[in-house]
């Protein structure tokens, strides 16, 4: 595995289990979820104040759902203070969970296979569904287009335990073979994200275009306009989970924005038009990036090995009606998130290029 894939992989890792502080709950009327379902649900989920978790609460309770939360109590703890809390670890101590009964567990905290197994195991003859958050990391080859049905990555070793870049996609993989195992195709969901972003994000992946573009200046950005990039707005991602569990969507679904819809070009379009700052776009190509060992986030080479990350098919979960916000609005909503945090935090954001980095680049490429 070369060194652009596992960066890519870590990347998405990040995404994957970040565990977000303070998450502004607002969702536009046009975008939220259908009306209360006929029968009020008891969901159990497995996480719940990190990052996507308090977005899918907080739907499901304005739907009119019952919600039990399973964690370690180290995170948020003051976000639900009424929900009732099973505390263990998903590392052998489940133990909370013994003699409960729900409609369905959602799991969005689940990276190591033997936990999802243990956790899967243990809550068959407790729950009749189980929807599992996995990744789009999961898939072995983006040298060609991707579909639900592309072979999965795999891993020699089955026992590692240890997520890193290179693993993160392979463990995620045999997590949703764990959950199949146990609970079968038709009581199933799996969806597969690509990268989450929204108010809330704490990796800064998606936050630092609209965050650089505030600055003003002239700004690096990667390839061309034309390059396609894909994200999922977390509050899109939470109503679509409760969509699932209302109607019982059993399935894997990659929840994304549509292939070719979003374009590195609207990325900077939004980011101006949200901050109306005075930013200059320069556009540098895939080939001095890779020279010059450069990353950017949520963006990579749509000629390159992995040209098809940011172009998975997403059109099954588009026929079972996961709806995907104008981008402009996560870009509104993200800066508008940014400006709460303290000086601290945003003083050095936690992807993209340094200042000083940026204008050694910008130099660079002027020559």
């Amino acid at each position: 595995m070369n060194k652009t894939r596992r960066q890519l992989l870590k990347t998405s890792l990040l995404g994957g289990a970040a565990v977000a502080a303070g998450v502004t709950p607002d969702v536009s009327e046009s975008m939220q979820g259908s009306a209360a379902s006929a029968k009020p649900l008891s969901i159990l989920i497995l996480g719940g104040t990190g990052f996507i978790g308090p977005h899918m609460v907080r739907e499901a309770l304005r739907r009119g759902h019952t919600v039990e939360l399973f964690n370690r109590g180290r995170t948020n703890n003051e976000l639900f203070p009424d929900l009732k809390l099973y505390r263990g670890d998903r590392d052998g101590g489940l133990d909370a969970l013994q003699g409960g009964s729900w409609d369905v567990v959602i799991d969005n905290s689940g990276y190591v296979p033997r936990h999802v197994a243990d956790s899967a195991r243990l809550l068959a003859p407790a729950v009749s569904h189980y929807l599992y958050i996995s990744t789009i990391s999961v898939y072995g080859d983006f040298s060609r287009p991707i579909d639900e049905d592309t072979a999965l990555a795999t891993i020699d070793d089955e026992t590692i335990e240890e997520v890193t870049g290179e693993t993160y996609g392979p463990l995620k993989a045999l997590c949703e073979h764990r959950v199949l195992t146990e609970f079968g195709t038709d009581a199933t969901t799996i969806l597969r994200p690509t990268y989450i972003c929204g108010p809330g994000d704490r990796t800064d992946r998606y936050t630092y275009w609209p965050v650089r573009t505030m600055r003003g200046g002239n700004m690096l950005w990667p390839g061309t306009p034309g390059d396609g990039i894909q994200i999922i707005d977390v509050r899109d991602l939470a109503n679509f989970t409760i969509d699932c569990v209302e109607a019982r969507t059993a399935g894997i679904y990659n929840t994304v924005v549509p292939a070719g819809s979003f374009t590195m070009g609207q990325l900077a379009e939004d980011s101006l038009a949200v901050t109306s700052a005075d930013m200059q776009p320069v556009w540098v190509s895939p080939e001095f990036l890779e020279a010059e060992e450069v990353g950017l986030p949520i963006w990579t080479n749509p000629n390159g090995e992995m040209g098809n990350l940011l172009a998975v098919d997403g059109s099954r979960a588009a026929a079972a009606g996961l709806q995907t916000r104008p981008t402009r609005e996560t870009a509104r909503d993200t800066i508008a998130w940014w400006k709460t945090l303290p000086a601290e935090r945003t003083e050095t954001p936690r992807a993209g290029l340094s200042a000083e980095r940026e204008a050694e680049l910008l130099a660079l490429w002027r020559g």
